[in-house]
Formats: structure tokens, sequence, C-alpha cells
């Protein structure tokens, strides 16, 4: 992908100084274990839209926007996240009012073990995740490290489907797909786990949008969406499952399999229209 080299972002807020204890997510059995088994990006923890046991503040005690020291190896990390989080959220703040919504930005929160959010304590073993109540989203960059090293999927657009992933989560809370999720799961829960894959597939429809986006401004590099579907096929669901260990179990499903992750991103990308990623009526 191309982008620009040292670019530095409003959006986001780096409380990588704000350490309570260690959870080694890059390290260790244990803390890919607790990655696969909490199936990543969860929307999930978070009710599906909702925030139950959110309270107090987003920030963590003693830490301040942009205030802690940036470890030499994650510099450029750094900057790339940065640009690439100012690139998606620039289109669709072009994008989303041509389908009628109204844009307000969110923002990215990198941190170190754990987070305080509006929806609750987090730790970096479950994964990148956004917050609706704060309107934030959250990631440890030790994840990319997993996503390459365990995970099979390297590259930096593997990268940017991640946070393209997560403002999909945003796009939804903003145009009210997420709280009707939300109460939707809450009327029927023995339905919960299926709307939920239909949630999350949306937001990888929408990350494959803005990857369209990113051909037609020639910012797209030979090898990048092979990089994301790589990366969407990897955190399916029955995948996850079987490195985990398990049987497949489709009943319990959150995100959908590697096949569906795939098929919905290709989709998007390959119309770059909201309009397509209606992941709520129909099959999957």
């Amino acid at each position: 992908m191309k982008w620009q080299r040292g670019h530095k972002s409003e959006n986001v807020i780096d409380r990588r100084g704000a350490r309570r204890r260690t959870t080694q997510v890059a390290a260790g059995g244990g803390g890919i274990v607790a990655i696969l088994l909490t199936l990543f990006f969860g929307t999930d923890i978070l009710g599906g839209g909702g925030v139950p046991g959110a309270g107090g503040t987003a920030a963590v005690s003693g830490a301040t926007p942009g205030g802690a020291v940036v470890a030499d190896q994650d510099k450029e990390l750094v900057a790339f996240v940065s640009f690439v989080i100012d690139d998606i959220q620039a289109f669709w703040a072009k994008e989303l009012p041509r389908s009628g919504g109204t844009w307000t930005p969110a923002k990215l929160v990198l941190f170190s073990d754990e987070v305080q959010s509006a929806c609750g304590l987090s730790s970096a073993a479950s994964g990148p995740f956004y917050c609706p109540a704060d309107q934030l989203a959250y990631i440890d960059l030790g994840f990319y490290r997993v996503l390459k090293d365990r995970l099979g999927s390297p590259g930096d657009f593997a990268q940017a489907y991640v946070l393209a992933h997560e403002i999909g989560h945003h796009i939804q809370n903003i145009t009210g797909v997420a709280n009707r999720v939300y109460a939707a799961r809450q009327r029927d829960p023995a339905n919960a786990n299926a709307l939920s894959v239909r949630q999350e597939l949306q937001a990888d429809c929408y990350a494959g949008v803005w990857a369209h986006s990113t051909a037609q401004r020639d910012i797209l590099e030979r090898g990048d969406i092979e990089e994301g579907l790589t990366a969407a096929s990897s955190i399916g669901d029955d995948t996850l499952q079987k490195q985990a260990g398990g049987r497949v179990r489709p009943e319990s499903f959150t995100h959908g399999s590697s096949a569906q992750r795939v098929k919905w991103f290709r989709r998007g990308f390959a119309s770059g229209r909201m309009a397509d990623c209606d992941t709520f009526s129909g099959d999957l």
C-alpha cells in the first residue's frame, strides 16, 4: 500500500505508556489461545452494539493523548496506522453522506496490555475492538505480530483491513444498525449469534468498499488485496476454532466462517457500494 511515511494523525490517541499489567499477546501459547478463543474483533464483547457494563470514562488513569513513549521498533507502524485511519475516515466522510448518512469521526486508541474504555476493561488478548459508547476503536499493536507470525497473515494491507473493519463498526453505530442488532438480540437471544455474524460480515464488506477506493485512487499495490483476503480468511470462526484445538461448531459462530468473511470483503471491494453490503437480507 502506498502511504506517507512519518504521517501523524489527530485521530490517534496513544495510551501505550499507561500499563497496569503484562499480558503476553505475541509470545507464548497462552496469549494466542486466549485470542483464538475470543475470536477477535470483539463487537460481541459489546453485546452487538450495546454497552453492557459501560461506565466511567474511556481514559486510563494517568494517560494523556500522545503522551506515551513510542518504541523505536513501532514508530513506522504507528505512522502507518495513523495514515490508514485518516484515509479510511476521509473516504467515509465523503461516501456516507451519499448514502444519506451523517459522518461523525472516530478515533483510534493505541494501548498496551489492557485498556479501560466506556465499554469496560479489555485486555490485549481480546484483540482489536470498537466501543460504541465512546466511538473509539482500540488496538494493541502486538496484535499485528500475532496476525503475521501465528495466523499467517503478513503485509501492510492485512493490517489496514483490521482498521477498516473496526471503522465499519463505527459506521454501523452512527447509522443505527448496531442499536437495531442489539435490540433484536435482546428480543431473540436464541438468534443472537446469527445476528452477530451478519453484523460482522457487514463490517467486512464495508472494509472492502474502502479497499475499492484505494484501487481507484491508485494507492493499492500488487498483492495488497490478496493480503486482505488472507487476513479475512485467517480469522474466520471455523479456522480459529480449528487452531484452538476444538471442533468446528457453526452454532457458536459470532463473526462468520472464513469463506463468508472472504466473500463479503470481496463483495465490497468488487462493487465499492455500501448498498451491496446488506448482510441482513437473504443467505450469507
